[in-house]
């Protein structure tokens, strides 16, 4: 029996079978008015935990966090609406023992009358002259059924891809000096002698020299004719400087990688129930 706890250690638990499967989350608790004890709760249900289903403490526990009701996920599901979800009354506790108690064994009473009695160990008799009431004393935030809680909507997340940049070691490079040895060809001028006779006759200006000799004699006279070569030599001056630097290029590429995402689907248990 979990029932002598305080409604606050309800609020917001997953309500599990049996078997351990979930049935949905806690949302309200409700205590005797005379008692002061919590005795039903309600458990959220349906299409995004939207339909709150009550169902009777007796013979509940805890597993961990987890509070596991001795009802199948199906009848929970399918228990009797209230119209006031603030207050059950006696009538409508009424109704919802005869529901559970359709799935709960028989004993035997002390006086040997077969007497049925549902989980919390009330007679038929003892339920019908119930005049107390059940309370609301509170409810989770939210209904969602698999999670904390929330408001009416559920949130759908996935990865995305954060690309960035890093500096990294590409290479070296540098500068080497190395000796070639090529032709090239100028042009030179150069000059010579070259022998030219000249004439001229006998005029006053030049008798005197012209006679200065024999009259019939035979003579030499010698010119020494130059030229010029080329002379090759090479000389090493300085054409220009060198320094190696280097300068940024931007390029595109193309990256790939695997993200996960949400995907969100409504299952409407509702419709197999019309068809």
């Amino acid at each position: 029996m979990t029932n002598s706890l305080s409604p606050d250690h309800y609020i917001g638990r997953n309500a599990v079978d049996p078997q351990g499967d979930k049935i949905g989350k806690v949302g309200q608790v409700y205590v005797n008015d005379e008692t002061g004890q919590p005795d039903w709760i309600t458990v959220n249900t349906g299409l995004f935990g939207m339909r709150e289903s009550f169902v009777p403490l007796a013979d509940s526990s805890f597993n961990g966090d987890d509070l596991v009701l001795p009802f199948d996920k199906a009848v929970v599901k399918d228990a009797p609406d209230v119209a006031d979800s603030s207050h059950l009354d006696t009538d409508e506790q009424d109704q919802l023992y005869t529901y559970y108690q359709g799935y709960l064994g028989t004993g035997t009473s002390a006086g040997g009358t077969n007497v049925r009695q549902d989980r919390r160990g009330l007679t038929d008799q003892d339920v019908a002259g119930q005049g107390t009431g059940r309370t609301d004393v509170g409810r989770g935030e939210g209904y969602d059924t698999s999670g904390p809680n929330t408001d009416d909507a559920m949130t759908r997340s996935e990865e995305q891809l954060q690309v960035g940049t890093e500096q990294v070691q590409a290479g070296r490079a540098r500068l080497r000096k190395y000796v070639v040895t090529e032709q090239q060809s100028v042009q030179v001028p150069v000059s010579r002698e070259e022998v030219r006779v000249e004439r001229e006759p006998i005029t006053d200006a030049n008798r005197d020299a012209a006679l200065s000799g024999g009259a019939i004699t035979e003579e030499e006279h010698e010119v020494v004719l130059t030229e010029e070569r080329p002379v090759v030599s090479t000389e090493a001056v300085p054409v220009e400087r060198v320094r190696i630097g280097t300068e940024t290029v931007t390029d595109q590429e193309t990256v790939t990688g695997d993200v996960r995402k949400e995907q969100i689907e409504v299952d409407d248990d509702t419709l197999s129930r019309r068809r």
